[in-house]
């Protein structure tokens, strides 16, 4: 028996490649890095070492998620590995494993689709949109009168449920 299964979660490295094969399918092409932590042996400090995995994804849902993918952005990715290989315009033999994704959950915010990480700064305030532009008129009299605001009340204690009576149950009352 043997088990085919990838989870990786990591950063887009490129923005995602949409093709479509010569019989209509889509084809979205993606690369994510995932990091690897390692001892450094001369230093003795800890270093992350990324690894770069080529990610491929078919079908509606390949066009559907597209759309909303950009490099930077953080994903959670599970699939397969598969392997190919080709010869080259060169003549020499060319190899490459990719995952084959099944599922793919966005981990990044919404606002971290419009950039990637490094081009925002720490926090994102909200541009607000250009206020329209208000003649000043003359001070005119409030249309309402004040209210005086209502007495507070008094906390009511919740009402309580009624106990109930545990059920008498046997395993011979239980159907399976």
């Amino acid at each position: 028996m043997s088990i085919n299964r990838v989870s990786i979660s990591g950063n887009l490295t490129r923005d995602p490649e949409l093709r479509q094969t010569q019989g209509g399918t889509a084809v979205l092409s993606l690369g994510v890095a995932v990091n690897d932590r390692r001892q450094n042996r001369q230093t003795g400090q800890w270093e992350d070492v990324p690894n770069f995995v080529d990610c491929v994804m078919f079908g509606a849902r390949a066009e559907a998620v597209s759309r909303h993918l950009s490099k930077g952005q953080k994903v959670a990715v599970e699939g397969r590995l598969r392997y190919s290989s080709w010869q080259a315009k060169d003549g020499s033999r060319r190899s490459k494993l990719e995952v084959v994704v099944d599922e793919l959950e966005f981990m990044s915010p919404r606002q971290a689709a419009q950039a990637p990480a490094y081009d925002r700064p720490a926090y994102a305030p909200r541009q607000a949109a250009a206020a329209p532009q208000q003649v000043p008129q003359a001070p005119q009299a409030p249309a309402y009168a004040p209210q005086p605001a209502p007495a507070p009340q008094a906390p009511q204690p919740a009402p309580q449920p009624a106990p109930q009576a545990a059920p008498d149950l046997y395993d011979v009352d239980i159907p399976f």
